[in-house]
């Protein structure tokens, strides 16, 4: 796949062993199928994937020959013959019939991303690999063409920072309280069902409906959770599993965030870009030095502290400025930087000038946090952090954790650390966040560099699930790196383990 539409793909931003590992029965299936078997045995209806005139995603589903279906879930599964909801999916059938190996759900994180009008995509960069499996995208509960949440935010608090002082942090405080009051006016009926683990129920239900007996999985970031979920409670039922930039599964939903290491790498990245920008200050002019490029960069935010940054129609403050930033450091390529600096640029022309007109790139950004355009899906993905684990209540501990982390993490420090919806959310989670330690086989993939996932995350991951392999992708930084990256080591390691169900004899380094 080329560079052009695997960044598609990303943004859209991710058996046995040699060793023969078995499943052991304390977690082979801790979730109960009695009550479920309507649900399992029920009719998948498949049909056209247009919902419309206008439904130009279903249009190009339609014409790449997938199917979609909505598959019947208990809203509740504790209460399984209550109230139902339907999670969409669609399907490129298996090419390789001859050596068919089941249905292959992948998910793209989020942790509500959907993934439907992607499916043709992943059937293209898995290739040969994926050939045997039938490509299943899921939009998890509440996300994309599912049964969804929309709470009717105006704005977004992701990726949102408490900013330069108090007075910053004040107003995400008062942003946070407005964002889960509109979820418990609108949604409060559905909002204690949101989470990862009912997702991961959902995809075993769509296995059986689907009548195979087991369920391979592809997911990314924290779409690497929910694959982890799966194994936990299904283990038995896991095929082929591939985690790609993977996150700590006993930090999960929002307590991921405030880690000052996460925080300390990403402010080393962003010297890395300097430096690079510095030795093209005559194309750039942003600074000679390293130094001078950073400080750039804070005399900017310091600016938008005081007054806020007129760009395009948008005002940008010292809350904004961090995410749009971090959001560009993830990609480590020359494209990448040069879109930062592009960023950058337009954002010293607002401070020097009172005015400045974005990017297409930042326009896109500011879109994404500053209005209403995605309120579906930043609702959901905030409801199903809310209900993955619990958060502190408690306002004064947040603001004592982001002074805390200012010397070592000025900019990215209070990113990571700044309160969410979640610590004002109307409901705690409904279910304490499962240990996830098991033997079952998967396959963790990381960038050794990669600043939103970093790799001690991938590598607990790797701890937990102690039937599994990790290849680790040496100096890089991307987030995302199978079918991403351009990795052929990576790639064909993943693509030989996806073939055969045999993972590599041992952990694996690539280098980039």
């Amino acid at each position: 796949m080329n560079r052009p539409r695997r960044r598609t793909l990303l943004v859209a931003v991710l058996a046995t062993t040699a060793g023969l590992v078995a499943v052991p029965a304390a977690y082979a299936g801790t979730t109960r199928d009695a009550g479920l078997a309507r649900y399992h045995h029920q009719h998948v209806n498949w049909k056209s994937c247009q919902r419309g005139a206008d439904d130009t995603d279903g249009r190009a589903l339609d014409e790449a020959g997938v199917q979609c279906a909505d598959i019947r879930v208990p809203l509740d599964y504790r209460r399984p013959r209550g109230r139902t909801i339907t999670v969409a999916i669609a399907r490129s059938k298996a090419t390789d019939t001859a050596h068919y190996a089941g249905p292959l759900i992948f998910n793209l994180g989020g942790p509500a991303n959907p993934v439907l009008s992607t499916v043709p995509l992943a059937r293209e960069g898995l290739g040969a690999a994926g050939a045997k499996f039938d490509i299943i995208g899921m939009d998890i509960r509440f996300s994309g063409r599912s049964t969804p949440i929309d709470c009717g935010w105006p704005v977004s608090w992701l990726p949102r920072s408490a900013g330069a002082g108090r007075e910053s942090f004040n107003r995400m405080v008062t942003l946070s309280k407005d964002l889960a009051r509109r979820c418990a006016r609108t949604n409060a009926d559905v909002l204690p069902y949101a989470s990862t683990a009912n997702a991961a129920r959902d995809m075993d239900v769509i296995r059986a409906a689907l009548g195979a007996p087991k369920l391979s999985f592809l997911g990314y970031s924290q779409g690497s959770y929910l694959g982890a979920q799966y194994m936990q409670r299904f283990g038995q039922r896991a095929g082929r599993m591939v985690l790609d930039s993977a996150i700590d599964p006993d930090r999960p939903g929002v307590t991921s965030f405030p880690d000052r290491t996460v925080a300390v790498r990403r402010e080393a990245a962003l010297r890395e870009w300097a430096a690079l920008v510095a030795a093209h200050e005559d194309q750039l002019n942003l600074g000679t030095t390293t130094g001078q490029v950073l400080g750039t960069v804070d005399r900017v935010y310091r600016a938008a502290a005081r007054t806020p940054l007129r760009v395009g129609q948008y005002l940008v403050d010292d809350t904004v400025i961090p995410g749009l930033i971090v959001d560009l450091l993830v990609d480590d390529s020359e494209e990448g930087a040069l879109e930062l600096a592009a960023t950058v640029q337009v954002l010293v022309q607002a401070a020097d000038t009172g005015n400045a007109e974005p990017t297409e790139t930042l326009a896109t950004a500011l879109a994404g946090q500053l209005t209403g355009r995605d309120s579906a899906q930043r609702s959901a993905a905030t409801a199903i952090q809310c209900g993955d684990a619990p958060v502190s209540r408690n306002v004064q501990a947040y603001w004592r954790d982001i002074q805390a982390v200012r010397t070592e993490a000025p900019l990215f420090g209070p990113l990571g650390s700044n309160i969410t919806p979640c610590a004002f959310w109307p409901n705690p989670p409904r279910e304490r966040p499962i240990r996830i330690r098991n033997g079952v086989p998967a396959l963790v993939v990381q960038a050794a560099g990669d600043v939103s996932a970093i790799l001690e995350m991938g590598q607990a991951m790797h701890r937990a699930l102690n039937g599994s392999r990790m290849i680790t992708l040496a100096g890089a930084r991307g987030h995302g790196v199978y079918l991403f990256r351009g990795s052929g080591c990576v790639d064909a390691a993943v693509n030989a383990y996806l073939d055969t169900g045999n993972l590599p004899a041992a952990d694996l380094t690539c280098l980039q």
